[in-house]
């Protein structure tokens, strides 16, 4: 299939910012004072009309991914170079180049004035193009950013937070203990990695500070589900050799809260890498953050992975109660079992679901889980931490 070719596109910009309208009822000041709008200062208005979405004529193609129609402004590809953003703070990145110089980029003005629902127009793992400033400073411009295959994202203030793009995998790092285990947690994560077609894998850390035997139930319970899951220490090195083999050739973004272990662990795969670490706050036994932000690294076995600060809250991007059940696999087999086709498995007779769950055939711990998304606890799903029951 040829190069689609170029043409002129309307498109909407972000909002213009206006003056704030008068505190005082001006309406009717000037009803009262026989004015009309005419007498009234230009830069004044009677009602507020809050914000307007300008349009604007740009050159450019459409291109339809999985999250709409993208336009990709013409450039001239012949002053351009293709790159990758390592970095990505604000409107300034670091691009590294196909010959692996890297350059310290800013974003064409046209390019972060069109109007999105991401919150950052360009984030790390983007592809992109590239013009190189004159000069021997290795600075540049981003001209464009192609479509991402993938991402890996969270909802933030009603707006969609890219974590990174471009990536194939993501390793959802948990904590045995200092701080518990979040199953809630984990869950979001997979159903945001699959939401943005990213393959999930699970590391729970710290295995040092427990007894094996007692986390084999929630081993047991993800493994049965499809997922690959690793125990691992960076004090006796247990799970190490098999991370590395599942990070190798592979492009991995690790998410998990903080003071988990992300960054020792990535201080264990790559050596001399010496990522600041932290320790967990002793009054709230909450992680503290010491990644600061989003960053590629390359691997010594190939591919790359990505350090990300810690999340101790998980909103899920566009991603309605309807289609929740879709993202629990186990309940696959039993939705088919519900009386009614609109079933949402909470309090509903005859439910297939909520059977599978009372003959433990579903874990009910998944299901509460679903429950918590269901209903739109975001909060409530990361306040819950395991802690392996004693027997007897």
């Amino acid at each position: 299939m040829g190069k689609k070719k170029s043409k002129k596109i309307r498109v909407a910009f972000r909002k213009n910012r206006q003056k704030k309208p008068r505190a005082q009822n001006l309406t009717q000041q000037s009803l009262d004072a026989g004015l009309d709008d005419s007498d009234l200062r230009s830069e004044e208005r009677i009602s507020g009309k809050g914000s307007i979405t300008r349009y604007r004529t740009v050159i450019g193609v459409e291109q339809e991914t999985d999250n709409g129609t993208q336009v990709l402004l013409d450039v001239d590809e012949s002053k351009c170079q293709p790159g990758r953003v390592i970095r990505s703070i604000g409107l300034h990145s670091i691009v590294e180049s196909e010959d692996g110089t890297q350059y310290e980029c800013t974003v064409r003005r046209l390019l972060r004035t069109m109007a999105r629902d991401s919150r950052s127009v360009v984030v790390a793992g983007d592809s992109v193009l590239f013009q190189p400033e004159s000069g021997d400073d290795y600075q540049g411009v981003i001209e464009r950013v192609n479509p991402r295959r993938s991402v890996l994202s969270r909802g933030s203030k009603r707006r969609e937070h890219i974590i990174v793009a471009n990536v194939d995998q993501v390793l959802i790092v948990a904590s045995a203990a200092d701080p518990h285990l979040k199953p809630g947690l984990i869950d979001r994560l997979l159903i945001s990695g699959e939401k943005g077609g990213v393959k999930s894998l699970i590391c729970i850390n710290k295995a040092d500070l427990i007894d094996p035997v007692e986390f084999q139930p929630i081993i047991g319970l993800y493994s049965q589900l499809g997922y690959e899951v690793v125990l691992a220490s960076t004090v006796n090195l247990a799970g190490i050799d098999r991370l590395k083999t599942l990070l190798a050739r592979h492009q991995t973004v690790l998410c998990g809260q903080s003071g988990v272990g992300k960054s020792t662990l990535l201080n264990q795969l790559i050596p001399g890498l010496k990522l600041r670490t932290g320790e967990v706050s002793t009054e709230s036994r909450k992680g503290k953050h010491t990644t600061r932000s989003t960053e590629l690294m390359k691997l010594p076995s190939g591919g790359h992975v990505v350090d990300t600060p810690g999340i101790r809250q998980l909103n899920l991007w566009n991603v309605i109660p309807e289609e929740v059940e879709g993202f629990f696999v186990e309940f696959r087999p039993f939705v088919t079992k519900c009386k009614f086709p609109d079933c949402t498995h909470t309090h509903e007779i005859a439910c297939g679901i909520l059977d599978a769950v009372e003959h433990g055939f579903i874990s009910r711990l998944r299901y509460e889980s679903y429950q918590r998304i269901f209903s739109g606890q975001d909060d409530a799903s990361l306040k819950q931490s395991h802690k392996p029951k004693p027997e007897g």
